[in-house]
């Protein structure tokens, strides 16, 4: 799978490498995910807006070049 053709992409990042904040997208749905990581712990949630649901980016995904 080429690189313009990834299912996920990262949108923003917060933190070091021990302890993190990440957004990443998922190209084919537009559903964002937040993703957490403490030392050698993590989890991941869809993001969800006030209402309760899922934060979706328009399509195609616009990334930072």
């Amino acid at each position: 799978m080429a690189d313009s053709e990834k299912r996920f992409v990262k949108l923003y990042s917060q933190g070091g490498w021990s302890r993190g904040m990440e957004i990443w997208v998922d190209t084919q749905t537009g559903v964002n995910y937040l993703i957490t990581q403490c030392g050698n712990s993590g989890g991941m949630t869809a993001l969800l807006n006030r209402d309760g649901t899922p934060v979706i980016s328009p399509l195609p995904v616009q990334t930072e070049a």
